[in-house]
């Protein structure tokens, strides 16, 4: 099995490469000051922007690997999955590393507002990338939020600060990724995403435990579309079925449970199968390969 950090804590990552606590819910890294370190392949329980002009190759990001172009955001969201297997060679980055607890947000404004910044999804997109001046003007905030923490303790007046420039900081990478989004969008990708955010929203709100896997025909009537229409709509956008998306989406979820650590009972149990084995048939039938198969990969 993957060895992977558990970064339930933000200063967890920052203990790890090497860089100072300024604050107990927020870390703030200067990659140039604590290079050369090992890479890691975190289980994020916490948010995070990795800013950088560079980043290591073949990153993993959720259960998909990644090839990062030059000045870049990558963002997580507690549950996620991403980094780079120490491989035993040391990593030399420029740039920064910020990752916050959900805590800090509390009663602030942007606490309400996570949810409108989709860059944090795995789905909608794989990183930002950045302009030369876009780069410069997020460092120059960072570089105030640390000034900040070195020369100020913790208190309700100073997390205020920091949620105000998290805000802004936030604010650019959303500009950044409607600018993107506006390169690319179309109506196929528009029914995609529809698609993936009602999927999302199945698993979350705990429907597997009553209702089973989602069917073609329940997405499609949610979707407001027959159910012949929506399979032909998902087919031209991806060349694949409805079923086989719900099939590779349930599957995309199993691999990171499983790389939590979770049993395939587990897993299972928290995907809504009725018995491990049926689970366990489908992974095999998508991937190849046996759940215990895939952690021995």
């Amino acid at each position: 099995m993957k060895k992977i950090l558990k970064v339930d804590n933000p200063n967890v990552y920052a203990a790890y490469v090497g860089a100072p606590v300024l604050h107990p819910k927020l870390a703030l890294i200067s990659y140039d000051e604590v290079s050369p370190f090992r890479n890691s392949l975190n289980d994020y329980g916490v948010f995070g922007l990795f800013i950088q002009q560079q980043f290591p190759k073949y990153l993993s990001y959720g259960t998909k690997s990644i090839l990062v172009g030059d000045s870049s955001v990558i963002a997580v969201a507690p549950g996620q999955i991403g980094g780079g297997e120490d491989n035993g060679t040391p990593l030399y980055i420029n740039g920064w590393a910020l990752l916050w607890a959900s805590e800090l947000l509390k009663g602030s404004p942007l606490e309400g507002r996570m949810d409108n910044y989709p860059f944090f999804s795995y789905f909608d997109t794989d990183w930002l990338r950045m302009t030369p001046v876009e780069y410069e003007r997020i460092s120059s905030i960072l570089v105030m939020m640390r000034k900040e923490m070195q020369e100020n303790a913790d208190s309700p007046g100073l997390r205020r600060v920091l949620t105000s420039y998290l805000q802004l900081i936030l604010d650019y990478c959303q500009r950044i990724y409607l600018r993107q989004v506006s390169q690319k969008e179309n109506g196929e990708s528009d029914i995609l995403k529809r698609f993936h955010r009602l999927l999302v929203d199945y698993f979350s709100k705990g429907l597997q435990h009553t209702k089973g896997l989602p069917s073609v025909a329940w997405c499609a009537s949610e979707l407001a579309y027959s159910p012949r229409y929506f399979g032909d709509m998902i087919h031209q956008a991806t060349g694949g079925t409805a079923i086989g998306y719900i099939h590779n989406f349930v599957i995309d979820q199993a691999k990171t449970f499983l790389m939590k650590g979770l049993t395939v009972g587990e897993v299972a149990d928290l995907l809504g199968f009725a018995y491990p084995h049926h689970f366990s048939r489908l992974f095999k039938t998508r991937t190849g390969c046996t759940p215990s198969e895939y952690l021995k990969k």
